[in-house]
């Protein structure tokens, strides 16, 4: 292509966000990927563990892309991608033969839950749209959201964010089937981040959307925004690394889709002293560990309720899954780890080839920790689902300390390209009134490591996508509709 306006480094679902955006505007678009695959933590592979069996090699059900705005206003659908929605959300396994079971339908979850069912409706039984505005944004704008549901929300995060979480709680079904939700956060819990976490994929669970599963895999998110990329004149170039500002083509502008600490490495002492000493503070937390399993036969869990669910929580109680997560965050590894289960086939039957079918699980672990937790992650399933090990036929671990090496933004294994902390959930990635803004004229980041935070959402590319166009005098942001 000839001399391009932007280039966008790296190919997840922000920089893909973006590029997409900024292409449609009719603006010269290059994106450099330094893979030989694009969609960052949105992509579908053969791993050869089975023939003809596909695994997602990091995000796997996407209750973030039905919600995000972004996607919205791409129409997914209308482009051929499938959101396969479980009836049942999510499970929590419990010791005794016991689950906590979020169907998408809030009443029968009420309903199930017996006791705890009002306090369940009044935590994550709001209306969506509300939850996402104010989780979703980019954390300087003030929400178009009613006073009165904000304060709701507030005050419900500050509950379970502190060690007021079980005060409305009578049984402990309700409160380890919301843990089990607050964990994707991977933080010491209670938090406010765990908790924000919490209320916000909870109520998604409930939504008309649920928690869905894209048909073939989240590589079809990915494979809808290249089509459009490429449609609009984008280019991609693959197994392009950026090490530094030799590698990047001239361009007007440049858009990040990577972590700070990239951003620096690239830019170095191009970037203003104070900024370079701010994005080299910003914090990465604790990691997980990925096992790709290949089984034979469905997860032979002892609630059959639960082989319903789209997402499992394998962890436990409340208070066992807080203790796994202390443990990690001391540099510990917990001897039954706060573990992440998918069996997409329970709503992808195509998913299934020649009777095997992967499962997907992440393993919360220490930062840089190299450890293979195989046994560890199968120690715990089997705990709820006696008999797992019989319909295992191959396996493969990921540890931590090598989650980088498929997607550099994973800094030690940080999947969420940042420390879930307060502070950080505003000065992200650093308290600049643009989080965007690298500090730098015509250079942007837009990655999980900005607004609105980790998920595949493409928010953080559309948000810096808007500031972007700016640059060159565009004040209108293009529709993205099919």
């Amino acid at each position: 292509m000839t001399r391009p306006d932007v280039v966008v480094v790296g190919s997840g679902p922000n920089g893909l966000a973006a590029a997409v955006t900024l292409a449609r505007a009719n603006l010269r678009v290059l994106v450099l990927e330094a893979e030989p695959t694009v969609g960052g933590g949105a992509r579908t592979l053969d791993l050869g563990l089975a023939d003809g069996v596909v695994h997602d090699v990091c995000s796997a059900v996407h209750p973030m892309a039905w919600a995000s705005p972004f996607f919205r206003e791409l129409d997914l659908p209308a482009r051929g991608v499938e959101l396969l929605v479980p009836d049942v959300s999510y499970a929590q396994p419990l010791p005794g033969g016991r689950a906590g079971i979020a169907y998408r339908d809030l009443d029968r979850t009420v309903e199930a839950l017996g006791v705890d069912g009002p306090a369940w409706r009044s935590l994550v039984g709001g209306d969506p749209s509300t939850v996402v505005r104010l989780a979703l944004g980019d954390k300087r704008s003030v929400p178009a959201v009613s006073p009165r549901r904000a304060a709701h929300f507030g005050l419900a995060v500050l509950e379970q964010g502190t060690r007021a979480w079980d005060r409305r709680f009578l049984d402990d079904v309700a409160p380890a089937l919301l843990t089990g939700v607050a964990a994707h956060a991977i933080s010491p819990m209670p938090s406010f981040a765990a908790a924000g976490t919490a209320l916000l994929l909870g109520t998604l669970a409930h939504a008309e959307g649920g928690w869905p599963i894209p048909r073939g895999g989240s590589g079809a998110l990915t494979a809808a925004l290249v089509e459009d990329l490429e449609a609009h004149g984008g280019t991609i170039r693959t197994d392009h690394r950026v090490r530094g500002h030799a590698d990047l083509p001239v361009a007007h502008c440049y858009v990040f889709d990577t972590t700070p600490r990239t951003l620096v490495e690239v830019l170095g002492d191009r970037l203003p002293a104070r900024t370079r000493a701010a994005l080299e503070a910003f914090e990465y937390g604790d990691a997980a560990a990925k096992v790709d399993f290949v089984l034979d036969g469905p997860v032979p869990w002892t609630v059959p309720e639960v082989g319903r669910a789209g997402t499992v929580h394998v962890g436990g109680t409340r208070a066992e899954m807080a203790r796994a997560e202390a443990t990690v965050a001391s540099g510990r590894h917990a001897e039954l780890p706060m573990t992440l289960v998918s069996d997409p086939a329970v709503v992808d039957e195509r998913r299934v080839v020649h009777g095997r079918r992967p499962l997907w699980t992440y393993a919360h672990v220490p930062s840089g920790s190299d450890v293979d937790v195989t046994e560890a992650v199968t120690r715990h399933i089997e705990r709820f689902a006696p008999g797992f090990r019989d319909v295992v036929v191959t396996s493969r671990c990921t540890p931590a300390a090598r989650l980088s090496e498929h997607n550099q933004n994973y800094v030690d294994g940080d999947i969420s390209a940042g420390r879930a902390s307060i502070r950080q959930l505003f000065a992200r990635p650093t308290w600049r009134f643009d989080p965007y803004f690298s500090g730098r004229d015509g250079v942007y980041l837009c990655s999980a490591s900005t607004p609105p935070g980790p998920g595949v959402h493409g928010l953080g590319g559309w948000y810096a996508a808007k500031r972007v166009l700016r640059e060159f005098g565009i004040t209108t942001t293009p529709s993205l509709a099919p």
